[in-house]
């Protein structure tokens, strides 16, 4: 808002007194616009000033709310971590007994195999001595021979076919 520089014409006793009077007139009605802008934008200076603190109270308030749920998210997760390292080792604990219980067990059962196997291999063997000795003992019997009919009659007394 540069105003150029006022000239005066010149009068007898010295300048245009009206002339002056007006130029004064506007200089104080611009003096007191800029001053009523002035205090305005003092004004606006101040209540962003205020603004600006409830904005950066606001601020320091969210970064502590902030502060404190990252904390409790850190906590969070790390209860869980251990949570579930916990359950992990317990499961890998109970699957360790179990692969041990299974393993006495088919021991066991390998045991019994091996003992029943030798107890059938024994059995097939004394069955084969037995069913040997039999078969011997069929090859040894002899049948008698069977009497002749004719001698059976004559030992009851009856006569056969005689007329």
């Amino acid at each position: 808002m540069e105003q150029k520089k006022p000239q005066f014409r010149m009068m007898k006793n010295g300048y245009d007194r009206f002339a002056v009077d007006n130029a004064v007139e506007r200089y104080v009605q611009e003096i007191e616009a800029l001053k009523k802008q002035q205090d305005l934008t003092r004004r606006q200076i101040q209540s962003a000033n205020e603004q600006l603190a409830v904005i950066r109270q606001r601020y320091q308030t969210l970064v502590s709310e902030l502060t404190v749920k990252e904390k409790a998210a850190d906590d969070i997760a790390r209860l869980a971590l251990k949570e579930a390292n916990t359950i992990i080792e317990t499961a890998q604990y109970n699957a360790d007994a179990i692969v041990r219980e299974a393993l006495v067990t088919a021991r066991s059962i390998l045991v019994d195999l091996t003992r029943i196997t030798s107890e059938a291999a024994q059995a097939k063997s004394g069955m084969k001595e037995q069913l040997t000795s039999l078969m011997e003992s069929l090859d040894h019997f002899e049948i008698p021979p069977v009497p002749k009919s004719e001698w059976i009659e004559d030992s009851t007394g009856e006569e056969t076919g005689r007329a």
